[in-house]
C-alpha cells in the first residue's frame, strides 16, 4: 500500500511539474466563465486505459446560467484498480465572457494522474471544446473512492 501511495504521489507531483509549465501559455488572454462538475459511478482499470461515463452540469460566474451535458472519459496508460463514485470540478477559461448555448460540447485532450486507497484524489489538465478554445482549469478537483491508481493521457467527450 505505501508503495502504490508514493508511486501515486510522485505521478501527481510529475503531472504537476509538466502542468506548471503550460497553464501561462494556455490561459494568456483567457477569462473565467464558469464551473463544469461531472459526477460519475465507478469503474474498473483496465491496466492500459478506462472508459467512464459523467453526468455533468456547466454553471456561468457570468450570470448563473446552468447547461447540462454528458460527458465520456478515456484515459490511457496506467489504470488500475476499482473506483466509486467519483466528482470532478473545473473551472472553465475562454477567450470571451459572452458564451453560445452549448459552446462547451466538444472533445477535450490533456494529462492526467489520479490514486485512491479508500478515499483519493487526482489532477487532470484538458484543452479543447468547440475550436479548441476552452480550457478546464489544468488542474480539476477529483474525490473519489476506491483503490487504483491511474496516470496518463486523457480524453473528455462533452455532449
Amino acid at each position: 500500500m505505501k508503495h502504490i501511495a508514493s508511486t501515486a504521489a510522485l505521478a501527481l507531483t510529475a503531472l504537476i511539474g509538466v502542468g506548471a509549465a503550460t497553464p501561462a501559455a494556455a490561459q494568456r488572454n483567457q477569462v473565467e466563465v464558469g464551473t463544469l462538475t461531472c459526477s460519475g459511478q465507478g469503474g474498473v482499470g483496465y491496466i492500459i486505459g478506462s472508459k467512464k461515463t459523467f453526468s455533468c452540469r456547466f454553471a456561468s460566474a457570468r450570470d448563473g446560467y446552468r447547461e447540462r451535458y454528458t460527458a465520456v472519459i478515456t484515459k490511457y496508460g496506467l489504470d488500475v484498480g476499482i473506483t466509486g463514485p467519483t466528482t470532478l470540478v473545473w473551472t472553465v477559461l475562454a477567450a470571451e465572457r459572452r458564451l453560445t448555448p452549448r459552446a462547451l460540447a466538444g472533445n477535450y485532450v490533456g494529462a492526467s494522474a489520479d490514486a485512491s486507497i479508500i478515499v483519493g484524489g487526482g489532477a487532470n489538465a484538458l484543452v479543447g471544446g468547440s475550436r479548441r478554445s476552452f480550457t478546464l482549469q489544468p488542474f480539476s478537483v477529483q474525490g473519489q473512492t476506491g483503490l487504483n491508481l491511474a496516470v496518463g493521457v486523457s480524453g473528455l467527450r462533452l455532449r
